[in-house]
């Protein structure tokens, strides 16, 4: 059996992410992990995070077991294996040894729309929470490494989607095709036990929307943990992907 491609999406919370798992999804080559180290993340943290009890109890709490899988056979065989990952799930514990033997990816969003989506769910929210300097951590590691990840920013790729998917696959060696571009409404069976308190947006949806201006409100810690985030989400922003639609 030849080795899957495997795409690991690295993002943070509130982002397209779960949208573009479902792209990945319906390729007919493709199949999808959701967020695999999130048990751990929670079972080692102690968060407070929606349905975390359902989360530790349906996933894999040990990430060497996880790592594992992720670097083992692709499920179903399929050749590519899309594997949607946050950043913040990386703790300082985990080895990254296995990381380069995946085909890794940054996906971004301005600090504030992610603020202000994040609090709508939980109470609370630090820097460390939506994952913007563990993404700028990884790129420098994996560019260190000899291999920079391509990085796309969130509000770019919905202004043109079929431009970026069409650069990605290519970059990965895979072709691109329409079907990525639809899905059908609904949940999957490859959604996390957590997505009924996240995925509401994405179960109504059809396919990628073009981004609608607003005018966004932070005040207090929220508005300090975007300014916190501002000069990492800067920094990556300064390397995306450009492309025209």
């Amino acid at each position: 059996m030849s080795t899957p491609v495997r795409v690991a999406m690295w993002s943070g919370p509130r982002n397209i992410s779960t949208a573009m798992m479902r792209a990945w999804e319906n390729r007919e080559d493709c199949v999808v992990t959701d967020e695999p180290l999130y048990a751990h993340y929670l079972a080692h943290t102690g968060l407070d995070h929606p349905g975390h009890d359902e989360v530790i109890a349906e996933g894999e709490t040990d990430w060497r077991k996880v790592v594992a899988a992720l670097t083992g056979p692709a499920p179903e065989g399929q050749p590519v294996w899309y594997q949607k990952h946050m950043t913040h799930h990386l703790l300082a514990h985990i080895d990254h040894g296995w990381i380069a033997q995946l085909r890794n990816v940054l996906l971004i969003r301005d600090p504030r729309e992610v603020v202000a989506s994040y609090v709508k769910s939980r109470a609370s929210v630090t820097a460390q929470d939506i994952g913007l300097p563990q993404q700028v951590a990884l790129y420098e590691e994996l560019s260190a490494s000899g291999e920079p990840p391509p990085v796309i920013d969130s509000g770019d790729f919905l202004r043109a989607p079929e431009a970026h998917l069409r650069a990605l696959c290519a970059w990965l060696g895979i072709e691109f095709t329409p079907r990525m571009l639809r899905w059908p409404r609904g949940p999957r069976a490859s959604d996390g036990i957590w997505a009924p308190h996240w995925y509401a947006h994405v179960w109504e949806s059809t396919g990628f929307e073009a981004p609608a201006p607003r005018e966004i409100e932070l005040s207090g810690a929220a508005a300090e943990v975007a300014e916190e985030c501002r000069p990492h989400y800067e920094r990556l922003h300064a390397l995306r992907v450009k492309l025209s639609s």
